[in-house]
């Protein structure tokens, strides 16, 4: 990196060349005010301002970090997606169920619990972009909401390795 560049962004505390984090995922949206009524009243991103880049665009905030929409007319990839991480699993699986969104093929099931317990959930946006909803732990999950969890070790064999990934990374990961 470039010595004016990095020093730049050490006075933000980045000390690395490699990248220190995931600033946002923009994708496109055919209509643009459904794909951003999706976001927020099924996952609970909030709408934030964004720039006049000469095309309908809207910025929405999941946490500290932001998905961009931008009305496009692209027909959204079969499997990339992106995962959001939600507090009320249940409520988001409520909802999912009651409007029919879940995508129950393209990744081999809708629902699934990992080796590290995580859970993974899939859905398509009104756009038609592939989008996977998380949950760190499984054991905090009632299973008259949401049933009984596939794991996918029973759909597909996991050597020690595999069996040590996690979702979720941090302390004690």
């Amino acid at each position: 990196m470039p010595a004016t560049i990095y020093s730049g962004l050490a006075r933000w505390g980045y000390d690395s060349d490699m990248a220190t984090s995931l600033n946002h995922v923009s994708i496109g949206a055919s209509d643009l005010e459904a794909s951003a009524r999706f976001y927020v009243e099924v996952l609970g991103l909030e709408r934030i301002p964004s720039p006049n880049f000469g095309t309908p665009t809207c910025w929405l905030r999941a946490g500290d970090l932001q998905l961009h929409l931008f009305e496009r007319s692209v027909t959204a990839p079969t499997y990339h997606h992106f995962g959001l991480t939600v507090q009320d699993f249940e409520g988001v699986y409520r909802k999912v169920e009651q409007l029919g969104l879940m995508d129950t093929t393209t990744m081999g099931a809708g629902i699934r619990e990992l080796p590290d317990n995580s859970v993974q959930m899939y859905l398509r946006d009104p756009a038609g972009n592939l989008v996977e909803v998380d949950f760190p732990d499984s054991s905090h999950l009632d299973s008259r909401v949401i049933g009984s969890l596939p794991k996918l070790a029973d759909e597909y064999p996991q050597s020690e390795e595999n069996r040590r990934a996690s979702l979720f990374l941090g302390p004690g990961r």
